[in-house]
C-alpha cells in the first residue's frame, strides 16, 4: 500500500459532422488524476477540482470509482483503499467527452492496481470502455488518442487510427450552458429520408480522406443532414455559430452531442474562424492530441 498512481485522459469530440457515433478526435485538453492506494479496503476518499467540483458525487457513485471498480471485476482484482484526486479541466455535458475521460481514467488506475508493472493493453481498454460508455468513437479516442474511426462489431470494437497531420489546428468554442447527451440523444427520429441518408453516406465516407490529406473535402465532408439540425432546438446559440462558421468557410461542427462547437481547418481556414465573432461562447484555442497516459510510484 501506499503506491501512487497517476492518469492523464484528453477531452474529445466526436461526430465531426458526418461521422456520427464513428469518428473521434482527442484534444490536448486534460483531466489529471491522482491516485492513492490505502491499507483498509473500505477507505475510500474522493476529491475534485475545478469542473464537477461541488456538484460530482464524492462517493461510490463518482463515475471514476465505478469504472474502476469495473475494471477490478473484469480483470479479477480486490479493490484496495482509495485516495482519489480529480484534477478537472473538461467541461461537464458539453459535448467534450467528459464522462468518456472518467470511464477511461477509472479503467486506467484499474489496470495499474490490477496488473502492476504492466503497459496499459489500449484494444482491452477500448473495448470495455466502449461498452461502459456506449460510444466508440468518444471512449477510442480517449483510450488511443488522435483521431479514430471506431464502430461496434459484435462484442469487440473495430478500430482506425487516421494519420491527421500537423497542418490542420483545432478550435472549440464552449457555452456556459450544458445539454445532457441523453436529451440530445431522445430528439434524434428513427427514420430519415432516403436522400438525407445518401448524402450522409457520401459525406462520412470522404471524412477520413479530408481528415487525412485531402483537407479541400473539408467543408463538405463535415456536413451534416442526420442529427445537428434535429437538436437546434436545444441548442440554439450553438446551431447559429456552428452554420456562421460554415458560413465564412470553416468546416465547423456541434462537438459530440452539443453544446460545443467544433472546428478543424487549415492555418487560413482557422484564421477565419478567429475573426468571427462567438459572443456566449469561451473559444479554446486545441490541437489534436495523444491518449490516455498512466504513471505509477512506489
Amino acid at each position: 500500500m501506499g503506491r501512487r498512481l497517476h492518469v492523464r485522459v484528453p477531452a474529445t469530440t466526436a461526430n465531426v459532422g458526418s461521422g456520427f457515433d464513428c469518428i473521434g478526435i482527442a484534444l490536448n485538453l486534460y483531466d489529471d488524476l491522482d491516485l492513492e492506494l490505502l491499507g483498509d479496503p473500505g477507505d475510500l476518499r474522493v476529491a475534485v477540482t475545478g469542473e464537477g467540483e461541488g456538484s460530482v458525487p464524492l462517493d461510490a457513485r463518482h463515475l471514476v470509482v465505478s469504472s474502476l471498480q469495473h475494471g477490478l471485476n473484469a480483470w479479477g482484482a480486490e479493490r484496495p483503499g482509495l485516495a482519489l484526486t480529480c484534477h478537472n479541466r473538461i467541461p461537464h455535458s458539453r459535448g467534450l467527452g467528459s464522462s468518456a475521460a472518467a470511464i477511461v481514467a477509472g479503467l486506467a488506475l484499474a489496470w495499474g492496481i490490477a496488473r502492476p508493472g504492466e503497459p496499459l493493453d489500449l484494444p482491452e481498454l477500448t473495448r470495455i470502455s466502449s461498452r461502459l460508455e456506449g460510444h466508440p468513437d468518444n471512449a477510442g479516442a480517449a483510450v488511443w488518442g488522435g483521431a479514430i474511426l471506431a464502430w461496434f462489431a459484435d462484442d469487440d470494437v473495430r478500430l482506425v487510427n487516421l494519420a491527421v497531420p500537423d497542418a490542420l489546428g483545432t478550435r472549440v468554442w464552449v457555452p456556459d450552458f450544458e445539454v445532457a447527451t441523453a436529451g440530445a440523444r431522445s430528439v434524434l427520429p428513427d427514420e430519415v429520408a432516403r436522400h438525407d441518408a445518401v448524402w450522409q453516406a457520401i459525406a462520412s465516407a470522404a471524412l477520413p480522406l479530408a481528415l487525412e490529406r485531402r483537407h479541400d473535402l473539408l467543408l463538405k465532408a463535415t456536413g451534416d443532414r442526420l442529427h445537428q439540425s434535429y437538436r437546434a432546438s436545444l441548442m440554439p446559440e450553438s446551431w447559429e455559430l456552428m452554420n456562421r462558421l460554415r458560413g465564412a468557410g470553416v468546416p465547423a461542427a456541434i462537438s459530440g452531442a452539443g453544446p460545443a462547437v467544433f472546428a478543424i481547418g487549415t492555418a487560413d481556414q482557422l484564421a477565419v474562424a478567429d475573426a468571427t465573432g462567438h459572443d456566449g461562447f469561451v473559444r479554446h484555442d486545441l490541437a489534436i492530441g495523444p491518449g490516455v497516459e498512466l504513471s505509477v510510484t512506489a
